[in-house]
């Protein structure tokens, strides 16, 4: 738990990035939103969504199985990743507020309880980093896609993605795997 501002930010921005699950989801959501012209707001809905996630957890909400339920939605992500087709923008903004908000609340159990100027560093910590690391793999995607091997590689990093969040859900299920 972080207790200094500094402290905050660093857990913020380290977060999302040490949890392979987390990580997975951010890269999967650049990679699906840049075949969107509007790839930056759907991303950034995602974020915002986390963010909403985040405080739903710091509120004293409940939500029973809320690491199984990031599993499955790296698992989602990925098969979304797989498919030969683009989602619509709509389809894509319900799934990434959905995935948002469900990552948002279970990294809202690291920092619960926190003082103020913690918790703030983290949100903030945790809403830059998230953005970077979304934003950034939009914009390599993108160019991917350009090439002609771009969108064989893409669908190969969404059978990974979903064999991430596989391995996740099966350390929740399955005791000491």
């Amino acid at each position: 738990m972080p207790v200094t501002f500094i402290e905050g930010i660093f857990s913020g921005l380290g977060h999302p990035i040490i949890g392979l699950d987390h990580f997975a989801a951010v890269v999967a959501v650049g990679c699906l939103a840049a075949g969107h012209r509007t790839g930056a707001a759907l991303a950034v809905g995602f974020i915002v969504a986390m963010m909403v996630g985040v405080a739903l957890h710091l509120s004293g909400a409940t939500v029973p199985a809320a690491e199984i339920l990031v599993a499955v939605s790296v698992i989602a992500l990925g098969a979304v990743m797989l498919r030969r087709r683009e989602i619509s923008a709509s389809a894509a903004l319900a799934l990434f507020a959905g995935v948002g908000l469900v990552h948002g609340y279970a990294l809202g159990e690291s920092i619960y309880g926190a003082e103020p100027a913690p918790l703030y560093a983290y949100l903030l910590g945790l809403a830059v980093i998230q953005s970077i690391v979304a934003l950034g793999v939009m914009q390599i995607a993108h160019r991917l896609v350009q090439r002609s091997t771009g969108p064989d590689f893409l669908r190969l990093t969404g059978a990974g993605i979903a064999g991430i969040g596989l391995a996740a859900l099966m350390q929740q299920v399955i005791p000491g795997a």
